[in-house]
């Protein structure tokens, strides 16, 4: 051996014995950040891989957080390693695997706040309301701010908005503001009205309504974001160990609800909480995080670049803008007027050309745009606004979306399709909605409406999720309106417009990799094939084989998140 030999080989042992310090300490390192990564492999099971191509599995390989291997029972074990000692193995014993739920469109930071604060979400009456806010004051110091959400005026006997006497009788001496479920309007009281200086002479502010009396004075009822902000910006920040309890618990509820990834619309506080669980190895879906599209364009940059795009499990996103309210309390803009009210159209949230202008700009600067539009103006504005935007910066894969999209003009179907423009629904809402939906726009309009299957008869790609907290995060209940278009109870005979109905298959590919495509992440999840994110999970029933009214019945046994179980059901 040469003295150069000799001084190659020193050198090499000195990085070896480096490499195999750095080693351990890398493992360790991996497995606090993802444990799971060891090879597990998920046998004898009736895997539905949602890939057209191989839709059944019998067996998967799972490593570092991705699908290694999928395919026939043989296939796994001996082409990839599933008969080797020391794998971990789990036994399926036939249970049934799908992709894990990637919940298109949801709001977590208001989930959590109405986790802590007054719960409304069902109350059948007025008087109910304001027993709940009555026991809410008697646990609450005098000027202490009260908040509750999730009641639903159509649910009650009168069907009419409540008022701020109403609140006051029970809460003289504290502030309070309850939002509709819809989140489009809100009651406050009058200490709250005086708290954001609302009076009878207060001005409607753009895009929003301050609803008065007979007389002239201020109801309590704030329509819309612009609205009811004059209020909602005197309630003091919740502390941030508060904060941080409430989407724990909101965690929890979407890992035993099989949600796997969101896209959500919540406070950057609230997005700085995720941040703060991921690095902590406790974050249990992923999260991508829209931000507010009114924003300044400069801030918008900075809160991209401080968030990040890239991260696997929490990054921003879209930018979300809304162009009008909700058709529940009549402010979702239509072109005609309501046909239970005809004194009312709905409201436009954003002047369109200043809309088209800002859109132009954002889109220049590389952002994806999400806009809300819930009535047949508000999708035709919006539709306008993509085309003006597509015009006047070029063609790029953008995927513009709208999220709602609950009423279109038939001719505007077309244009869904024709612009690349993403139709972002939730089965749920036909559910609840159907109570009074017809009501509100008449026989003729309502054909325009909840149209999942007219979309994808234009060719229109559907992302679906359930607007949580706006309705509960279960996917099996948009499972059950895609396929009955019914109540929960059953009814009415054959669905409400049958027409609309899509098959199984379809919603699940919505509520999966069509979700995955809305936000550039086909191929990634959505799927279960090899090199995917392992996001699955294990129902107790086979939900291609029980009839649709077992679907919210079924409930999750197991939820993988990159290869870590995040939840599992007690036996």
């Amino acid at each position: 051996m040469t003295l150069k030999t000799h001084r190659l080989a020193a050198i090499l042992g000195i990085v070896l014995l480096a490499a195999l310090a750095v080693v351990p300490m890398f493992q360790a390192k991996l497995r606090a950040q993802q444990r799971g990564s060891r090879p597990t492999y998920y046998v004898h099971g009736r895997i539905y891989t949602n890939d057209p191509a191989h839709p059944w599995a019998e067996a998967m390989a799972v490593a570092d957080g991705k699908i290694s291997c999928i395919g026939n029972l043989d296939h796994v074990l001996l082409d990839c390693g599933g008969g080797q000692e020391g794998v971990e193995t789990v036994q399926l014993r036939g249970q049934f695997v799908m992709p894990g739920f990637n919940d298109a469109h949801v709001h977590l930071g208001g989930a959590a706040a109405d986790l802590l604060a007054v719960p409304l979400t069902g109350v059948p009456s007025a008087e109910e309301m304001q027993k709940r806010v009555a026991d809410a004051v008697a646990r609450h110091k005098a000027g202490e701010w009260i908040t509750g959400g999730g009641w639903d005026h159509t649910l009650w006997s009168e069907k009419r908005f409540p008022n701020r006497q109403q609140l006051d009788a029970v809460s003289p001496k504290n502030p309070v503001i309850l939002t509709h479920i819809s989140g489009h309007v809100a009651v406050a009281n009058s200490l709250a009205l005086k708290s954001a200086e609302i009076d009878k002479y207060t001005p409607n502010p753009p895009g929003g309504e301050i609803e008065h009396d007979a007389f002239g004075e201020p109801t309590g009822m704030l329509k819309e974001y612009a609205a009811m902000s004059l209020v909602t910006v005197r309630i003091p920040d919740p502390p941030v160990e508060l904060r941080r309890k409430g989407i724990e618990m909101v965690l929890e509820n979407l890992a035993k609800n099989g949600v796997t990834s969101v896209q959500d619309f919540s406070d950057w506080e609230d997005f700085k909480v995720y941040k703060q669980l991921k690095e902590e190895g406790k974050l249990t879906v992923r999260i991508t995080e829209w931000l507010p599209f009114n924003l300044p364009l400069n801030d918008l940059q900075n809160m991209r670049a401080q968030g990040g795009t890239t991260d696997p499990w929490v990054k921003t996103g879209a930018l979300k803008a809304f162009t009008d309210g909700a058709m529940g309390s009549r402010t979702a803009a239509m072109l005609e007027p309501y046909s239970d009210d005809p004194s009312t159209s709905g409201i436009l949230t954003n002047d369109p050309v200043k809309l088209r202008e800002m859109a132009i700009t954002r889109d220049q600067a590389g952002f994806q745009l999400a806009f809300h539009a819930i009535g047949d103006r508000a999708n035709w504005v919006a539709l306008d606004v993509f085309e003006a935007v597509a015009k006047a910066n070029g063609p790029r894969d953008r995927r513009d979306r709208i999220e709602h999209a609950q009423l279109v003009m038939p001719e505007d179907f077309a244009r869904f399709a024709r612009l690349n423009v993403i139709a972002s629904m939730q089965p749920s809402h036909q559910t609840t909605d159907m109570r009074w939906a017809e009501d509100r726009v008449g026989r003729e309009r309502i054909k325009g409406a909840y149209a999942w299957a007219t979309m994808l008869k234009n060719g229109v790609r559907l992302a679906f999720g359930t607007d949580y907290d706006v309705e509960p995060i279960s996917p099996f209940r948009g499972l059950y309106a895609c396929v009955t278009r019914e109540r929960p109870e059953g009814g009415p005979k054959n669905g409400w417009e049958p027409q609309e109905k899509i098959s199984l298959e379809d919603c699940i590919r919505a509520y999966t990799s069509g979700s995955a495509y809305a936000q550039f992440e086909e191929g990634k999840k959505g799927e279960l094939k090899a090199g995917e994110y392992a996001d699955f999970i294990i129902l107790s029933s086979d939900i291609t084989k029980i009839p649709p009214a077992q679907y919210t019945k079924t409930s999750v046994l197991r939820t993988i998140v990159g290869g870590r179980t995040v939840y599992q059901a007690l036996h």
